[in-house]
């Protein structure tokens, strides 16, 4: 009797207990999730109501309802900034889109050789700050150009440069889109068009854009709202093409009308704003291209065509190295176009800019925070609204703020950041100015793609690991160190190296928010340049090049050597599957 009563109270017991932990986790998880939606609320939601009420109000803080977009419409010189932006959207992404289609259709459906190399060429310039093939377009067809003749009495400083200069920044984005756009496909559809005698044309034309036209939607809409929302390339040879990005630095830096600079904020949030809803739209109607009896389509052998896209390749591939070559080059001349004599005298930054070396230094510091804070809170999020429970409307919500920096554009919310930030009535006005509030508005403005990555390599997991990891009573913080993190070790390597390579080169939000303290190399790059130290700012352009391709190599390299440690169990052997731990051996 006593025996029995004891084995029953030490059921009820144990029960209790574990209900009671569960309840604590639970409640753990929701504190930590609601710390995190408060995080993104001042890093991103905040400073972008700011903007809003912002533009409403006069410069006394009264508000006065819609005269500021009167005013700034009501100018014609300015309200042209909105035709311009449009038009240079239009022809950017016309281009980068069809160039970057033929080079990712070469890459997938062809036998091109060094495939492998002609794709790291292509991601090269995602590697450079936007200024780079700016400068480099300037030391090839500017006034004193080396091929100032190809283009006769044409002026490099305008909306052909400008185009130019935007084509070869965002053509990286457009190609690793479409390849994976044309990369998966279906060979039986190609085997019935062939049988039905249908010409190479119409097979293109009826099979192959068909199955690629969501990542064809999708790669415009990155395009458009990266080429309208750049500042780099128009601010170094825009010349008198004025957009809406430089109206909001000559209206904030020049003429210190923040309230202008709020509007055109706001008018340059619909562009983003809409290319996101269509982005969105077109992801959420995808479907799987590939069913379960699919067939991978292998590149055939088709003489003229792989001979002709090879050429395509070749040509996009020599006109980015031209650039990239010109930039360090120019770097490395001794006094352009009179002395080509190469030193490295203008890396001696100090002669040209009172912070000398330390913006560089600034900019590893920088990128180095965002790295890891950025990391940590992307899956952290990822991991508490992902797996086990949960409350679901405020994993709603945090999803919801994760996914509203990527409509958000860098200049507009750091315009947001001075308002918010720079209220003496904000408890973190302390911030402003220092490198933490430089870590936070890049954080924010690239958060989206690193919380997707996250999202989606979790969602892969099976839930059984979170559920024995429950049912043997280990803490959801043990079981995500011991089993979760190790099997998602290659995604946060990536997600860490995202965010390093996009805080080494961006420039959009961080150049209202420096100090002489804090200032970054890609501002060095602007200020130099509006000095005409051109081949100064070159030079720290290709330091910011140089970094990221070494880190980019880094993270290769550790990749490799992490996911042999320990992704094993990918490739282990069905026969050895009674060798390998338990899930729950792993958990204890």
């Amino acid at each position: 009797m006593h025996e029995v009563s004891a084995a029953r109270f030490s059921q009820t017991g144990g029960s209790a207990c574990h209900a009671a932990s569960s309840i604590s986790e639970k409640a753990i998880r929701i504190l930590l999730t609601a710390f995190l939606v408060f995080v993104l609320l001042v890093l991103v939601v905040f400073p972008v109501v700011s903007i809003l009420r912002k533009s409403f109000e006069s410069a006394s803080g009264t508000f006065i309802g819609l005269e500021n977009f009167r005013a700034y419409l009501g100018n014609p010189a300015l309200a042209q900034s909105v035709t311009n932006t449009l038009l240079l959207g239009f022809l950017t992404t016309l281009i980068t889109v069809t160039l970057a289609f033929i080079f990712a259709y070469a890459l997938t459906r062809t036998r091109l050789p060094g495939k492998i190399i002609f794709r790291g060429i292509a991601l090269l310039p995602i590697l450079a700050p936007s200024l780079l093939p700016a400068i480099a377009l300037v030391y090839l067809f500017g006034n004193q150009g080396f091929l100032k003749d190809w283009i006769g009495d044409a002026s490099i400083y305008g909306l052909g440069g400008v185009v130019a200069g935007q084509v070869f920044y965002c053509f990286p984005h457009a190609v690793l889109i479409l390849i994976t756009a044309l990369s998966l496909a279906d060979a039986r559809l190609y085997e019935a068009a062939e049988m039905l005698k249908a010409s190479g044309w119409r097979i293109f034309r009826t099979v192959t854009l068909p199955s690629a036209r969501f990542g064809i939607i999708s790669a415009i809409s990155v395009v458009f709202t990266i080429s309208v929302t750049d500042f780099g390339v128009v601010k170094v040879i825009g010349g008198q093409f004025s957009i809406l990005s430089i109206d909001i630095y000559k209206q904030v830096i020049g003429q210190q009308n923040f309230q202008i600079g709020a509007v055109v904020g706001v008018i340059l949030l619909v562009p983003a704003v809409l290319s996101f809803i269509v982005d969105l739209y077109v992801r959420r109607r995808s479907k799987a291209q590939l069913s379960a009896r699919a067939v991978m389509l292998k590149p055939q052998s088709r003489p003229a065509i792989d001979i002709v896209m090879s050429l395509c390749v070749v040509a996009v591939s020599l006109l980015i190295l031209l650039l990239v070559g010109t930039a360090i080059f120019a770097s490395l001349a001794s006094f352009w176009p009179y002395d080509l004599s190469l030193s490295l005298t203008n890396y001696d930054f100090a002669t040209y800019d009172p912070a000398g070396w330390s913006s560089y230094i600034n900019t590893l510091k920088m990128a180095g925070w965002t790295a890891l804070f950025g990391t940590c809170m992307a899956f952290l999020g990822a991991y508490l609204t992902e797996k086990g429970d949960n409350s679901r409307a405020l994993a709603a919500v945090y999803r919801a703020f994760a996914l509203l920096p990527i409509a958000v554009p860098g200049l507009a919310l750091g315009l947001g950041y001075i308002f918010f930030f720079n209220d003496r009535a904000n408890p973190l006005s302390g911030l402003y100015a220092t490198m933490a509030i430089l870590v936070m508005s890049t954080i924010a403005h690239y958060y989206t793609v690193p919380h997707l990555m996250a999202t989606t390599v979790l969602k892969q997991l099976d839930d059984e690991i979170e559920e024995a990891g429950t049912s043997l009573g280990v803490p959801f913080w043990k079981t995500g160190f011991r089993v979760t993190l190790p099997i998602c070790t290659p995604t946060i390597i990536d997600i860490a190296t995202y965010f390093f390579l996009n805080a080494m080169t961006t420039i959009g939000a961080v150049v209202f928010l420096y100090s002489p303290m804090t200032k970054l190399a890609s501002v060095a790059v602007v200020e130099m340049d509006d000095t005409g130290d051109t081949a100064a700012a070159a030079a720290m352009a290709v330091m910011i090049l140089l970094t990221a391709g070494a880190v980019k190599l880094l993270q290769l390299a550790l990749s490799f050597v992490l996911v042999r440690r320990t992704q094993a169990w990918r490739n282990r052997k069905p026969d050895a599957l009674i060798l390998q731990p338990s899930r729950a051996e792993m958990l204890t």
